[in-house]
């Protein structure tokens, strides 16, 4: 049982990451075979809807592990502020680790199979309903107020999206740093009750 669980778990991963790389559509189920070194044939035993099941645990998956960071980044983070320039950081360093090569795993579902499939649509739905709701929750924790800490986590969530396309496509941090000073600034003010809109 435990092997299957094993292979399964690497199947997921390996789908989650060529997805960030190539996109939804780029994806093959032979190379997610290839990159988990997964059995020939495991595929449909794991996944017997195919593509779009293995593209939805992926992007749960990747959904899960963003909660986990902004959770983690609020539990050593000193204000608002300090989170909202952290989270940044982060995806900062992953996009240029990556040799500008690893986008978003839920990104693609929407732009690239959302309307050929309710299950994938629903999923990226919820994907990033649970981030902007983790972020939200996390800044109201920190001191802002829960109006203001839903519309900064919608903005945190859609700029790093933003971030996440502008800097592959320019090969810079730019985007990242960009976006990151003008929302972690928002988010001090918000907790100095400092009167501004984004």
């Amino acid at each position: 049982m435990t092997r299957r669980t094993d292979s399964r778990q690497r199947m997921v991963a390996a789908a989650r990451q060529l997805i960030r790389e190539r996109g939804y559509h780029g994806t093959a189920l032979s190379d997610v075979v290839k990159r988990s070194a997964a059995p020939r044939g495991s595929v449909y035993y794991h996944f017997p809807e195919g593509k779009v099941q293995m593209a939805a645990e992926a992007a749960d998956s990747h959904a899960r592990e963003q909660v986990e960071e902004i959770n983690r980044l609020a539990g050593s983070s000193s204000s608002a502020e300090a989170l909202v320039r952290t989270y940044f950081d982060r995806a900062r360093e992953g996009m240029v680790g990556s040799g500008y090569q690893r986008g978003c795993a839920v990104a693609p579902l929407v732009i690239e199979a959302g309307e050929e499939s309710e299950e994938l649509d629903a999923v990226s739905r919820r994907a990033f309903a649970a981030m902007i709701d983790g972020m939200a929750f996390q800044l109201i924790v920190l001191g802002v107020g829960n109006a203001a800490a839903r519309e900064l986590a919608h903005a945190v969530i859609a700029a790093v999206e933003g971030a996440l396309v502008t800097s592959r496509a320019l090969r810079s941090p730019e985007p990242f740093d960009a976006v990151q000073t003008v929302l972690a600034d928002r988010a001090r003010d918000l907790t100095e009750g400092v009167e501004t809109s984004l």
